[in-house]
C-alpha cells in the first residue's frame, strides 16, 4: 500500500486547527490562495471504484459530491500506485482519463478509459504493459511541457521501494531506462510534486519525525536531490500528501490523514526553505476512506511552486 506510515506531511506552524491528540504544526505564515484553485483528488475505494472528487481552496475548504467510477479494474489482481491521470474533454460530456499504474506483481500499465458525465464508463478500458519490476510505496511521473500546445520534452517516473530507495526511471522513447537509485531517504512518508522545469522536478515531502522539505532533483545524470527543511515538526500524520498549482508559483496542498479519515488544505507559497509561506485553510468536510489517493490533472499541467 501506498504510504502507510513512512511519511507525512501536514500543516504548518502556529496554526490553529486541532487534529484530535496530534499537536497541529507550529508556524505557518499566511500565504495568499484564491477560491478559483482547485484540486482535482481521485481515489479507489475497497472495491476499487474510482472516485473523484474537486477540493476548492476556500477557507474552510470545498469539496464537491464524489462521482463514482465501477468496472475500472476488475481484475482479481491488486492494482496500486497510480501516478496523476490527465482527464481530458472527449465530447458529448464525455471525459478520457489516462495515467500509469501497478497491477498484479509489479507490472507497470498504461491505463486510458472514458467515462460520461455520470461517472460510468464509456466503451472498453485500455491497458497497456509498459514493463516488469515494480511496485514499492508510490509512483509519480513528472513531464515538461513548455507550453499548451509543445509535446512533453521529458518523461520521468519516481518510486520508492519497502526499503526507502528512491529511484528515477526516464521515458527513452522504448520504455523507461534507471537512471539513479539513492538511499538516506528511508524515513520520508509521502512526496508530492510542486515543480516540473527543464532542469529538475520538486517535490513536498515529509518524515515520521514531523519534518516537511523540498526535494529537488535535477534531470542530470547522476541522481542527486537537494533536501532542504522546511518545516521542522507536526507534518508526520499524514499518510499522504496531494498537491496542485495555484497560482503563478504557488501551491495547494492536501495533506490526508489515513488514521482519523481526515483531510487539511494548506495554501503554499514559493519554496523558499523555512521561509516558504504556508497557510492553513482548514479542515476539508467529509470522511476520506479509500484507500489510495492521487491527482487528476488538464492536458497542459504546468507546475511552478518550486
Amino acid at each position: 500500500m501506498m504510504f502507510r506510515k513512512a511519511l507525512g506531511l501536514v500543516g504548518a506552524a502556529g496554526l490553529a486547527l486541532t487534529l484530535g491528540p496530534v499537536v497541529q504544526p507550529a508556524a505557518a505564515t499566511p500565504a495568499a490562495a484564491t477560491a478559483a484553485c482547485a484540486l482535482g483528488l481521485g481515489s479507489w475505494d475497497s472495491s476499487s471504484n474510482v472516485n473523484s472528487r474537486v477540493v476548492t481552496a476556500t477557507a474552510p475548504p470545498t469539496v464537491s459530491p464524489a462521482l463514482q467510477t465501477p468496472d475500472v479494474y476488475t481484475s482479481p489482481y491488486a492494482v496500486i500506485n497510480p501516478t496523476s491521470f490527465t482527464a481530458v474533454p472527449a465530447g458529448n460530456g464525455r471525459t478520457t482519463r489516462s495515467g500509469k499504474v501497478v497491477w498484479g506483481a509489479g507490472y507497470l500499465m498504461e491505463s486510458t478509459y472514458t467515462i460520461g458525465s455520470d461517472g460510468k464508463l464509456v466503451g472498453t478500458p485500455v491497458f497497456k504493459r509498459i514493463g516488469n519490476g515494480w511496485g514499492g510505496r508510490f509512483l509519480i511521473q513528472s513531464q515538461y511541457k513548455a507550453s499548451a500546445t509543445s509535446k512533453p520534452t521529458r518523461t520521468m517516473l519516481y518510486s520508492q521501494d519497502m526499503y526507502g530507495k528512491f529511484g528515477r526511471w526516464t521515458d527513452v522513447g522504448q520504455g523507461f531506462r534507471n537512471t539513479g537509485y539513492v538511499t538516506g531517504m528511508s524515513t520520508m512518508k509521502s512526496f508530492a510534486l510542486i515543480a516540473t522545469t527543464p532542469t529538475y522536478d520538486m517535490f513536498l515531502a515529509n518524515n515520521r519525525a514531523g519534518g516537511l522539505y523540498t526535494v529537488k532533483i535535477p534531470t542530470s545524470v547522476p541522481l542527486k536531490p537537494v533536501i532542504t527543511p522546511v518545516r521542522t515538526s507536526s507534518w508526520q500524520i499524514f499518510e499522504q500528501l496531494v498537491a496542485a498549482p495555484c497560482g503563478k508559483t504557488g501551491s495547494i496542498l492536501l495533506g490526508i490523514d489515513k488514521d482519523t479519515k481526515t483531510a487539511y488544505l494548506y495554501a503554499v507559497g514559493h519554496a523558499n526553505g523555512a521561509s516558504t509561506v504556508i497557510k492553513s485553510l482548514g479542515k476539508a468536510p467529509g470522511a476520506f476512506t479509500d484507500w489510495e489517493h492521487f491527482r487528476f490533472t488538464p492536458a497542459y499541467d504546468p507546475l511552478n511552486g518550486g
